[in-house]
This record gives C-alpha cells, structure tokens and sequence, in this order.
C-alpha cells in the first residue's frame, strides 16, 4: 500500500480514480478547494496546502486543470505541484494526466497542457505522462448543455475517440504502480466517430438537442480536429463504447 496524493480528485476523472486506488488497498489524499471535498484544503493556483497533501506521499496523480479558463493556470498548478513533491523528498513516481493531440493542435489549452508535460520532464521527480482522449462524460456534457438550445450549431465534421473516464482510471493506476514511464503510450476509446455522429446517437437516446445544424469553423485548431489529430485509433483501448455509454446513463428529466 501507498499513499497516493491526486490533485483534481473532485473532477470527471478524480471521482473514479479515488475509488480505484482505494480499492487496490491505497492510502488517498485528495487536494481540493473546497472544505470538506477532499482530504486536504488547498488551492494550487495560489501555491496553497500543496505542501502539506504532498508531504509524505509516495505515489501523486496531477490530474488538476483550469479547463474553465483554457487552462491559464495549469503552468502555475503544474509548478505547485512539482515544487511540493521536491520539497516532500518522499514522492517517487508523479504521473500527470494529458490529452492526446496536445502537440499536434494549436489550441490554447493544448498548448499549456503541453507546457505543463515539459515541466514534468524538467523536474527531479521520476515521472509518467498518459495522454487520453476526450471522456465520453465531457462530450456528453457539451450535447446535454446545447441540447437546451432552439438549434444546436456543432461542428459536426470533428473527429473524436470518446473514452471512458473509468477505463483512464484503470490506467492511471496500473502505470502508477509500475516503474515510471516517461511518456506512456496514449490512451483512446474504442472507436473513432465524427460530433455529427455522436450528436445523433445522443439525439436518438435522449430526443434532443431537437435541431443540429453544422458549425463550419475555419484555421488550423478545427483543421486539426476535422483530420482528427486529437485520436489515436492505433490505441483503442478504452472498453465502453458510446452506445454503450448512452445506454448506461440515466434518462433525461423532462
């Protein structure tokens, strides 16, 4: 057993990823801005109780983004992180949690995504780096919020490879128990689906959104997720499809 620190523990992710580790027979500390959300108070952004979750930990997972914002704080969290764990002097293994295609799509949150890895591989800590694809909660998130809308604009011509956030869990804490990685193979759902796609399995399911009509955006971000450079079908792994995913949720309140 170990005691594994994860930042972002509250999140998609986190949620899932807490009880697996606990289950593995885990001691779990949890960081949080919210009193009594997690097992220790603190706030990255402002450098606050990352040394006190961090000390005496062996094992963290830095899966903590300010996905809100783009990311604008994910440099500054990442940092926190990396300063506390060296100060700990007891954490032998940090994994931080990626998203494939972070170097190949200019996207501004990508982009700190991938400055954020670079600071992992420039610090003292061993280190692994897994990059996923979008969950199927988060997609299912966008569809659930335009479905309240007359008329859905969605760029249907997207491509995407949803993947469960419990099947990344299962990852994360096999290649955390195991010797550090460096970069890990990427991780993908089992399938690669344009939005298009997935909106109207979604709509199929739920009955809305009611209306979709396509969003044709143009430079090089959506050039980069029309060819689909945030999918990795060579690493399909992920073992929950997205019918299967709709048809676990519970039905829409009316």
């Amino acid at each position: 057993m170990s005691t594994v620190l994860v930042t972002g523990g509250t999140g998609v992710l986190g949620t899932v990823l807490t009880p697996e580790l606990r289950r593995r027979g885990h001691d779990v500390r949890v960081l949080s801005r919210r009193s009594g959300a997690g097992t220790h108070l603190g706030d990255l952004s402002a450098g606050a109780g990352a040394d006190a979750a961090a000390d005496g930990a062996e094992l963290v997972v830095h899966a903590a983004s300010d996905s809100r914002r783009f990311g604008r704080a994910d440099e500054r969290q990442t940092a926190a992180v990396l300063d506390a764990v060296h100060s700990s002097g007891t954490v032998r293994h940090l994994l931080y949690v990626s998203i494939v295609g972070v170097d190949a799509i200019p996207f501004s949150y990508y982009r700190r995504k991938l400055a954020c890895e670079r600071l992992v591989a420039e610090g003292e800590v061993p280190w692994t780096v897994l990059r996923a694809t979008q969950f199927h909660e988060l997609l299912a998130e966008l569809l659930r919020r335009t479905g309240r809308l007359p008329v859905a604009p969605l760029p249907l011509d997207f491509q995407f490879q949803p993947v469960w956030a419990a099947d990344v869990a299962t990852r994360i804490v096999d290649l955390l128990e195991a010797p550090p990685a460096g970069r890990a193979p990427d991780m993908g759902g089992p399938e690669v689906r344009t939005l298009g796609q997935l909106a109207w399995m979604w709509r199929a399911a739920r009955g809305r959104p009611k209306r979709i009509v396509n969003l044709r955006l143009p430079g090089r971000v959506a050039r980069g997720f029309r060819r689909g450079h945030n999918t990795c079908p060579e690493q399909a792994d992920g073992t929950l499809s997205w019918a299967e995913f709709i048809a676990r949720r519970k039905a829409p309140n009316p």
